[in-house]
């Protein structure tokens, strides 16, 4: 058996000063866990914990705006009690103890918890060395990361118009939505026309006529914008099995950039249907919770893109084992970026971008206004792309008395960041 060749005693000294200088570091613990919520427009939720170090500190999204209220005590009651005085440097260590505490897992309030810390960990590693989160993934494998934009309309013509002024302000990437007459769309707002009334009261969808509508739209838009244009859109989980397979077949001429989120979770098998009749990219993955929805997916290459959640899933941690995953099977990643990702979401999405080989676009992730200021550090935008801040972590201060002015409030509604029904015709509550 071949022996290691010896080093010389100058490279063994220096080895010898390295570990003795690692080991003469104290290992920061962790001293408090905190909230921060913010209301502007969506709820956001921000964990923050303190080290025992002065000024080691660190900021992670657990932004989950439906049930955002339920997921300050997880944080509070639940994950605090659990790690005051563990070391903040042990991140894989401390992600698996609290996926394993609740004993049940995978749910959403208690991923989105485990994200904040998740994510404040990873920030407070980057400050510790003094690199943004990405280098300490291997650096950028990229400059910079393609961002998309959504624009809706009450017809395709509007549809058309919106789009090319998109494409004006530099996106090469725009997901094209219309709106139903007399019907809730999705991302279009309400129909054009008298509301349509069913036997219920509120709003109105039928896949049928919105299928319908859609296909003809995106042909049209192919054929106005031109092919130096990548076009998206999304179903939102909408249609039934049988009319995504349709769907996606119909629309296979357009050269969509990909179709989003066809099936809902409970339908994930029909991908395998889609799959063999025809060649429309995929995207899945914006109500994912659980590695049991994605991995199958992924490993069977059933879609083109995963757009998980990031903070839905658990954080950073897992999503780029994910991202890995998902560049051995060719696997694209879009990490889903509206407005309910908080300013820190958006830039650990932008990190997991710049690292991964598998990129594919990230959805939003421009933060502007009131809310720039409050996270200050952003990342910025120009033509189309997404540049990342360079500071230590991931890059933003949190200006905390600001924050405190935008308190969670009741909304009129009553359901407080949850969303309302939207069903059939006939009174049948339909997935969304």
């Amino acid at each position: 058996m071949a022996l290691a060749p010896a080093v010389s005693p100058r490279v063994a000294a220096a080895q010898e000063k390295a570990v003795r200088a690692v080991r003469g570091m104290p290992s920061p613990k962790i001293k408090d866990v905190t909230v921060i919520t913010v209301q502007m427009g969506v709820r956001l939720v921000v964990v923050k914990i303190t080290t025992d170090q002065d000024g080691l500190y660190g900021y992670g999204c657990a932004t989950f705006t439906q049930r955002a209220e339920l997921v300050v005590p997880a944080v509070e009651k639940y994950l605090k009690p659990f790690l005051i005085g563990k070391p903040a440097d042990r991140i894989e260590d401390t992600w698996q103890a609290c996926y394993d505490s609740s004993y049940w897992r995978n749910g959403p309030v208690l991923n989105n918890a485990i994200s904040g810390v998740d994510m404040a960990l990873w920030d407070i590693k980057g400050r510790q060395a003094g690199m943004p989160v990405y280098q300490l993934w291997g650096g950028k494998a990229r400059e910079a990361c393609a961002t998309y934009t959504s624009v809706g309309g009450n017809d395709t013509a509007q549809v058309i118009e919106n789009a090319k002024k998109a494409m004006e302000q530099g996106f090469r990437y725009v997901r094209l939505q219309v709106a139903v007459p007399g019907m809730s769309a999705y991302a279009a707002g309400g129909g054009p026309g008298p509301k349509l009334k069913g036997l219920h009261e509120g709003a109105v969808f039928e896949s049928g006529p919105y299928v319908r509508r859609a296909v003809k739209m995106l042909h049209e838009a192919r054929a106005a914008l031109g092919d130096d244009v990548e076009l998206l859109h999304d179903a939102h989980e909408r249609v039934s099995p049988r009319e995504a397979v349709q769907f996606a077949k119909d629309v296979e001429s357009v050269k969509l950039f990909y179709l989003e989120d066809l099936l809902s979770p409970e339908d994930l098998t029909y991908f395998r249907q889609i799959r063999q009749q025809c060649n429309t990219p995929l995207a899945m993955g914006e109500l994912f919770n659980s590695p049991h929805e994605w991995n199958p997916l992924i490993s069977e290459r059933l879609i083109d893109y995963i757009r998980v959640h990031v903070s839905q899933a658990g954080g950073v941690t897992p999503c780029r084992k994910m991202a890995i995953l998902g560049e051995l099977f060719g696997v694209k990643t879009a990490w889903h970026g509206p407005g309910d990702v908080s300013p820190i979401g958006h830039a650990a999405n932008l990190h997991l971008d710049l690292v991964s080989a598998n990129f594919g676009v990230q959805e939003g992730g421009i933060v502007r206004g009131q809310l720039a200021e409050m996270f200050q550090g952003c990342s910025t935008y120009k033509e189309g792309y997404l540049w990342a801040n360079d500071a230590p972590g991931w890059g933003i201060e949190v200006d905390e008395k600001m924050a405190a002015k935008f308190p969670f409030k009741d909304t009129p509604d009553g359901l407080n960041g949850g969303w309302g029904e939207i069903r059939k015709l006939d009174g049948t509550i339909i997935k969304q």
